[in-house]
């Protein structure tokens, strides 16, 4: 008469463990990990509002040469994409977010940018590009040397065009067009990209 009992005891506790498990496997497949949107002690947030739209994280990633870590990164987008020519030509706002891990002088951003750009595009492309590239390049000059604990948005809007902030602070004018902004994020998702681990975190790998 005791053999029963036990038995459904145990048929009780096996089911509430399996429970238990399928619960534990289903939340950490379904939902990221707390530390996906932390990157070296820098958080993101997970919404960006951007010409009067709320931006989801797309993803984040870590822009690293050897054992040299330069920044953190995040792309804000309209709705989130997983492959790199859907974030390239999502239409709407946009924002790219540097955060520096290291001071980092002006002329560096400057030479980064220039390679990232020649790395991507063609010379017909760079040409058609050139004078809006100029007017970054100042803009960045006009950014000085950016330390940790900064924050660099590179933002789209349909309105705007490509304006570029320090700490909420606009830095230069505002650069029309919407292939110019795609230009800049090809320095970070396009085929040959700055960081291919940087390129495939800010896509949500």
């Amino acid at each position: 008469m005791k053999s029963e009992p036990s038995s459904s005891r145990r048929a009780l506790l096996s089911r509430r463990l399996a429970v238990s498990l399928c619960a534990s496997l289903a939340f950490g497949l379904l939902l990221p990990a707390a530390s996906a949107m932390e990157i070296e002690g820098v958080r993101f947030d997970d919404m960006a509002r951007l010409g009067g739209k709320q931006l989801p994280l797309n993803g984040t990633g870590l822009r690293q040469v050897f054992v040299i870590k330069g920044y953190a990164a995040a792309l804000y987008l309209p709705e989130r994409a997983r492959n790199a020519t859907v974030a390239l030509g999502s239409p709407g706002p946009k924002r790219l977010q540097i955060r520096p891990l290291r001071e980092v002088e002006s002329a560096q951003f400057v030479k980064a940018l220039n390679e990232g750009l020649r790395e991507n595009h063609s010379e017909l492309q760079l040409q058609l590009l050139s004078d809006r590239v100029l007017l970054l390049e100042r803009t960045m000059t006009q950014l000085g040397t950016a330390q940790r604990g900064d924050i660099i948005n590179f933002d789209f809007t349909p309105d705007g065009g490509t304006a570029v902030t320090l700490n909420g602070i606009p830095r230069g004018q505002a650069i029309p067009g919407e292939d110019f902004y795609q230009a800049v994020l090809r320095i970070f998702l396009g085929e040959h990209p700055v960081d291919r681990n940087l390129k495939r975190g800010l896509l949500g790998g």
